[in-house]
């Protein structure tokens, strides 16, 4: 299975739609934790919609999902760039007993940043309302884009697929086009998202419309850590702390939480970064 989404159009009525399937890249995102079953598994339902809700979007930069809540797990979220890049995190998952969507998020916000390599940031947030990540998201859309979009997410801890339906916001399909539309995408299967490649799932669903299939776009695991990003968020934590830091441990040793790359500065680097005459003094 090719890692990539695409996007597909219907010629008589104002609704486009994308498919996304991940395998290797998810497993990817997988081999640097140790997430119970279905912790993985929601975590792949994550990175494919953040795919999906990237590729809604003409812009050059990086779409983040995420969701805050008084769960099992208190922070989950997935990262997709707009070159294909993907990235994703549960933080503090590794005791996640249970596989219900609400008792592993709780009661908690889902925010949707757009960050663009240029211009200004923009988030969404709203509460959590939905049995799953696809209600979730269509009540976020509802809620904040007053534009209508369906959902479909499936992950078996392997692989991840999900399909998104919206208007066109331009042009709104009329009411019994879309219903008709969403109605024959409810009849498909978490199984056939992740093996069936999307021609075959697309004829099955809807083999008496007029609908065209774009080429695809691959997708990959791809950290966005630098060593300078490090280095911007420890000197935020200012010349005193720092310091201290090295005074107790020699050398200040941190990693990534997506790649789990390590990253070490010396005392060296941190006299490089603040002025002698700011810095306290240290031995």
């Amino acid at each position: 299975m090719t890692d990539a989404i695409r996007r597909f159009i219907f010629d008589d009525y104002d609704i486009r739609g994308e498919h996304i399937q991940l395998e290797g890249s998810y497993r990817d995102i997988l081999s640097h934790h140790h997430y119970p079953p279905a912790v993985a598994a929601l975590l792949g339902q994550f990175v494919a919609a953040a795919g999906l809700l990237s590729a809604t979007i003409k812009f050059q930069g990086c779409l983040i999902l995420q969701v805050r809540g008084s769960g099992e797990v208190p922070l989950i979220m997935a990262e997709a760039r707009s070159d294909g890049g993907l990235r994703a995190i549960a933080r503090d998952a590794g005791e996640a007993l249970s596989d219900d969507f609400h008792t592993l998020l709780g009661d908690g916000q889902l925010a949707i940043t757009i960050d663009p390599d240029k211009g200004k940031r923009y988030q969404g947030i709203v509460s959590l309302a939905g049995d799953n990540l696809a209600q979730c998201l269509e009540s976020y859309f509802q809620q904040s884009e007053q534009l209508r979009t369906r959902l479909w997410l499936h992950s078996d801890g392997q692989r991840a697929g999900g399909l998104l339906l919206q208007e066109l916001p331009a042009h709104r399909p009329a009411p019994e086009s879309w219903q008709h539309v969403c109605t024959l995408a409810d009849t498909v299967r978490g199984d056939e998202l992740l093996s069936l490649a999307p021609e075959d799932l697309l004829h099955r669903l809807y083999h008496q419309e007029n609908l065209r299939l774009f080429d695809d776009h691959s997708l990959r695991f791809q950290c966005t850590c630098s060593r300078e990003r490090i280095e911007t968020g420890l000197r935020s934590l200012g010349p005193a702390e720092l310091y201290d830091i090295l005074a107790e441990q020699g050398s200040i040793e941190t990693h990534c939480e997506f790649c789990h790359r390590q990253y070490r500065f010396e005392t060296s680097d941190v006299d490089a970064w603040f002025a002698q005459s700011d810095s306290p003094t240290h031995h």
